[in-house]
């Protein structure tokens, strides 16, 4: 009987073993790794030289969690992908890497030759970053990084072209896109960001997930019964969103408070990328906010929620350190985002500060189950940008049925003195408004959600300095849709919404 293409497919532990035994008989193996999404010629023709540089020939993919290539990909599983690449008759060996970088599987096999196509020769093009990684990986075995060179064509361009991934009216908008803004631009844009120093402020929040199996009901008592499995404490709020916008600007500073007898301020320095320093006041006789979600482990469905909180506002001795603080460092930055949770920290009078010392002020104000009805925008008199979702505009200008747009355009604008908003609507995209300008609708570009928290303020935290730079309001809205449809395939914040994500899946939509 013919052996089964699925047959070729192994772990990569037992892909180990599988080459030891190969450079043991003296042969040599060759490596090529990707994420092979759509197979066409160009990959045809690559996998065909790969094999020439060895007597066998391994190849890896990228694992569906490591995709980032934007919204509806990869089209196919990484079981698939790894069954058509088998299907081939000069690949040898496949396996699936679940690891977030191929170094790892580098390691594993110890390649000969690894493989990578024309587009990586100048390593200054590879947004990721890894290609050289990937070479000191391979040198350091021995082996030697090999650049294939003939036909190619861009899986991400056929799939657009070819394959049904998004909805009608997302595909008639990309590829308005395409023609009167183009990629390069785009790109552009976010590069433009690059030198900014941003400072928020904000409160940190600690969120905390409590997974849980459910048992059922008891049989004495009208409540859920649950068993614990497994925990994760995520740094969450203002930390949360400046570690979204930390890869896209070169400094990030925070203006947070936390509580004096329980700070957990270690553990939220360790949880900073490297460019993002924390600048704490302390409330007396508090924690540091905490959220503590009870999840159901099978489904990932929050059942209920715990909050450890002090929310009544700063003492007067902690007031007068923060009012300091931000009265010295506001006006020296480029953007000052105000992440306004509704937790205390960001009263009446903080306010009117913020207002007068930020040379370009970016505003979120949250409505959230501890606040719902007194943390509205309107408390602010004036910003530069503002970022909020439907719910939160809606509450603000106390109308629950006018269409967002005509919000958006006519009736916020008369609340706060803003000249530039987008309200996220959550599948329904986003409202972007500038005065004088007509109200865009920006579609939303995921189907696929693993936990919404935090998307809102991945966004606002990635569109603010953006907004700084004066582009149109449309293309704003377009990245930071992007940047949601990313966060909302993050559990918690396991993983920041980076420079690169948003490139590739912006690149991966507009080819």
């Amino acid at each position: 009987m013919q052996p089964s293409a699925r047959d070729k497919i192994k772990p990569i532990s037992e892909l180990s073993e599988i080459a030891e035994k190969i450079r043991s008989s003296g042969k040599k193996i060759a490596h090529a790794h990707g994420t092979f999404d759509l197979l066409h010629m160009g990959h045809v023709r690559h996998l065909e030289q790969a094999r020439r540089e060895g007597d066998v020939l391994i190849v890896t993919v990228t694992a569906d969690e490591h995709v980032h290539k934007g919204p509806g990909r990869p089209v196919f599983t990484d079981q698939l992908r790894a069954e058509m690449l088998a299907a081939l008759e000069y690949v040898s060996w496949v396996g699936v890497n679940h690891h977030a970088s191929a170094e790892q599987v580098i390691h594993a096999i110890k390649p000969d030759a690894y493989i990578k196509g024309s587009d990586y020769v100048d390593a200054e093009q590879d947004v990721t970053g890894k290609i050289v990684d990937e070479r000191n990986a391979v040198e350091s075995h021995g082996g030697r990084l090999v650049f294939t060179s003939d036909i190619t064509f861009s899986s991400s361009e056929l799939i657009n072209r070819h394959i049904d991934v998004f909805e009608p009216e997302v595909r008639d908008y990309l590829d308005q896109v395409r023609q009167t803004v183009g990629l390069q631009q785009l790109l552009d844009l976010i590069e433009s960001i690059k030198d900014m120093r941003v400072l928020i402020i904000g409160d940190t929040i600690l969120d905390e997930y409590q997974y849980v199996s459910p048992s059922g009901q008891p049989s004495k008592e009208n409540i859920m019964s649950t068993r614990y499995q497994d925990i994760e404490l995520f740094a969450g709020g203002v930390i949360a969103a400046a570690n979204h916008v930390a890869s896209f600007c070169k400094q990030v500073d925070i203006i947070t408070c936390l509580g004096e007898d329980d700070p957990r301020e270690n553990f939220i320095k360790k949880q900073c990328h490297e460019n993002v320093k924390v600048i704490p006041v302390y409330r007396p006789n508090a924690p540091t906010t905490r959220k503590v979600r009870f999840v159901d482990n099978s489904y990932l469905r929050k059942l209920f929620e715990v909050q450890f909180i002090e929310d009544s506002p700063l003492p007067p001795d902690t007031l007068e350190i923060l009012h300091g603080k931000i009265a010295e460092l506001a006006p020296h930055y480029d953007v000052v985002m105000a992440a306004d949770f509704g937790h205390g920290l960001i009263s009446g009078s903080t306010v009117n500060l913020i207002c007068e010392a930020a040379p370009f002020l970016a505003i979120n104000a949250q409505t959230n189950s501890a606040n719902r009805g007194y943390n509205l925008v309107t408390k602010y008199p004036r910003a530069d940008y503002l970022c909020i979702d439907a719910p939160e505009a809606r509450l603000a200008v106390g109308d629950r049925f006018t269409d967002l747009a005509s919000i958006a355009q006519d009736v916020l604008p008369k609340r706060i003195d803003c000249g530039r908003m987008i309200l996220t609507h959550g599948r329904h995209g986003c409202v972007a408004y500038e005065a004088g300008k007509p109200v865009t609708q920006i579609p939303a570009f995921t189907r696929r959600i693993v936990d919404t928290m935090g998307a809102g303020d991945a966004f606002f935290s990635i569109t603010s300095p953006l907004a700084k730079v004066g582009t149109d309001i449309a293309d704003i809205g377009l990245i930071g849709n992007i940047a949601g449809a990313i966060k909302v395939g993050i559990v918690g914040h396991r993983d920041s919404v980076s420079k690169v994500s948003v490139v590739k899946a912006l690149t991966a939509l507009l080819k």
